[in-house]
């Protein structure tokens, strides 16, 4: 098969469904709240992101040769040029996960750098890259010495124990980092995600508060990789307990149970508890402080329930929250003048936060393909014309937005 360039460095050879490209908003699903131009986390501005995706390989787990559905994915407050810090802050669900750096983020109340997002044995690798990027562009190592780097598990279609993601990997997807539309699905960290025991990922969204609320954008950037299919709720629409077939199984018997029926349509993998993990990127342009981006950052937890997850035992549920506004606030020299909104105020961005985090699951799983990876492992997408029958069955959509 060709590669494929999408902002993104993509090696193909992965068995993949062909399903239409529609998104969210395509189908009316009614999440609530007005969308920005791109419906993007990118929709705030001076946001990037880059995907480096890495898929190749069939058949039998080999580890250290594959098969591999991995990736890294970077997202860059003020893009690959700009070094000047972003308030910010941290939340979770569930820290049955990783995300490093953020004792500093807590303590400085700033975040140096890029988010990336990867899977979870490859934290390392991303995170000494980063650093050496920004040695590479002459950025302050001191500053830069901590970056935030988090990881949802791909082990059942990767190889995930032969660390196939490189430091070059890691700096590609920051290079590669570009505003515009974002590929979403199965791309960069999120290639090999499962969520709600569908094909998971990638997906992304924005809200832009009425002019009365101040206009502002908030653009939120997901990894899915949680949940159970008998509790996904999308728009209130029982989804897992109308669909509950199409769950991850084996193309071929499950290695080391031969006498089994195994086989796609026969006995899924796994105990069906979809646990699993989440990682949230939360971006916007209001002039917002590390306190108020704290709290902002827990509402992301509201989305994750409404979709149906619980945070459960396994589970690493973990958001960081960013605001591109106060540029300079981390200038050594002089007292810097800072703005921020009234905390009377901050309620709407709040509800655009729980939207926009709720639109991108649904945009991740919209946008993701049935993939095949190691050992014959089968993990299907949400069939469209199916979740469109639900929708109308429960009445669940609204007209289109203008």
């Amino acid at each position: 098969m060709k590669a494929v360039v999408l902002g993104a460095i993509v090696f193909l050879g992965a068995r993949t469904s062909a399903q239409a490209s529609e998104r969210a908003r395509d189908l009316a699903i009614p999440i609530g709240g007005r969308a920005g131009p791109i419906d993007a986390i990118t929709d705030v501005a001076g946001v990037t992101v880059g995907h480096v995706t890495i898929v190749r390989g069939d058949g039998k787990l080999v580890v250290g040769t594959g098969p591999v559905r991995t990736g890294v994915t970077a997202v860059l407050p003020r893009g690959a040029n700009d070094p000047d810090p972003v308030f910010a802050a941290f939340a979770t669900l569930n820290g049955n996960g990783e995300m490093t750096g953020i004792h500093w983020l807590e303590e400085s109340g700033f975040l140096w750098g890029p988010v990336m997002i990867t899977n979870t044995l490859s934290v390392g690798t991303v995170r000494d890259a980063t650093i050496a990027w920004a040695i590479r562009k002459n950025w302050s190592v001191f500053d830069f010495a901590l970056p935030v780097v988090a990881e949802t598990w791909d082990g059942g279609l990767n190889d995930i124990n032969g660390f196939h993601v490189s430091s070059d990997d890691a700096i590609r997807a920051i290079e590669s980092a570009a505003s515009g539309p974002v590929a979403e699905g199965n791309v960069g960290g999120g290639t090999g995600m499962v969520c709600h025991e569908f094909k998971g990922g990638i997906g992304t969204a924005s809200r832009v508060l009425r002019a009365e609320e101040g206009g502002y954008t908030v653009g939120v950037l997901v990894q899915c990789n949680y949940g159970r299919r008998s509790r996904l709720s999308i728009a209130g629409v029982p989804v897992g307990r109308e669909i509950p077939d199409l769950m991850p199984c084996y193309q071929g018997a499950i290695p080391n149970e031969p006498e089994s029926d195994t086989r796609c349509g026969g006995k899924p993998k796994g105990d069906g508890s979809g646990q699993g993990s989440i990682i949230v990127v939360v971006a916007t342009d209001a002039p917002l402080l590390p306190h108020q981006l704290k709290r902002v950052a827990k509402r992301v937890s509201l989305a994750i329930g409404r979709m149906g997850g619980l945070g459960e035992d396994a589970s690493g549920d973990l958001f960081v929250a960013f605001s591109t506004a106060n540029k300079g606030a981390a200038s050594p020299r002089g007292t810097p003048a800072l703005t921020m909104l009234p905390n009377d105020r901050i309620n709407p961005v709040f509800e655009a936060t729980v939207q926009a985090t709720e639109e991108a699951i649904v945009n991740a799983m919209l946008a993701a393909r049935t993939m095949t990876g190691a050992d014959g492992y089968t993990v299907h997408a949400l069939p469209h014309d199916r979740l469109k029958q639900l929708l109308q069955k429960y009445h669940a959509t609204t007209p289109a937005p203008q």
